[in-house]
């Protein structure tokens, strides 16, 4: 796949992947980000967060060419990363756009998205306080997490209040998708419950 080929190329000069993965971008890394298409196949505006090497967001942006009007926002602060997406988007004409900026300065650039993604950024209760913003006014998460994804819920719900789905990984036997919505400060009964 071009897309493959492109990636290799550039993360031999800016690290966009741990080399331990470097073996099989296909299944670690494309198809992983690929099933997000399966769990959500009618949002139209997406954003994801610390896109970095464009795991999720650009093999998302591939799957909403077909998407008459979607686009996604690829927030990425590292302007070495945010170059090569752009790179990416521009020569397979995907429906992207690069915000290179830090999550907390990009909230007023990205407006009103369905679905807030990320993968390999943050522990569970950073990506809901970095994602707030969008989550608690109706969008909602898919966030990949791996086999410690129950101690970070545990330790989400010590602040928010959340509903969630987990949805099983198709490429990593110990990892899920967590789907999160309805984000709300966790009121002092849910607390205690």
């Amino acid at each position: 796949m071009a897309f493959e080929q492109l990636f290799l190329k550039w993360n031999r000069s800016i690290n966009l992947a741990a080399p331990s993965t470097l073996d099989d971008v296909w299944g670690r890394h494309i198809l992983d980000s690929a099933q997000l298409g399966r769990i959500e196949p009618q949002a139209k505006r997406w954003v994801d967060l610390g896109s970095g090497g464009g795991f999720p967001g650009l093999v998302v942006a591939f799957l909403l060419v077909e998407r008459d009007g979607a686009s996604i926002d690829l927030v990425e602060s590292n302007r070495k990363k945010a170059s090569f997406l752009q790179a990416v988007i521009g020569q397979f004409g995907l429906p992207a756009r690069v915000i290179a900026r830090r999550i907390d300065d990009s909230y007023p650039l990205v407006s009103a998205p369905e679905i807030v993604t990320a993968r390999a950024l943050a522990s569970l209760p950073d990506l809901l306080d970095l994602s707030a913003s969008w989550l608690t006014k109706g969008a909602r998460a898919l966030f990949h997490k791996g086999r410690d994804y129950r101690a970070e819920v545990e330790e989400s719900t010590h602040r928010w209040a959340f509903d969630l789905v987990e949805h099983p990984s198709m490429t990593d036997p110990h990892g899920v998708i967590l789907e999160l919505s309805n984000l709300r400060p966790a009121t002092r009964n849910e607390l205690l419950a």
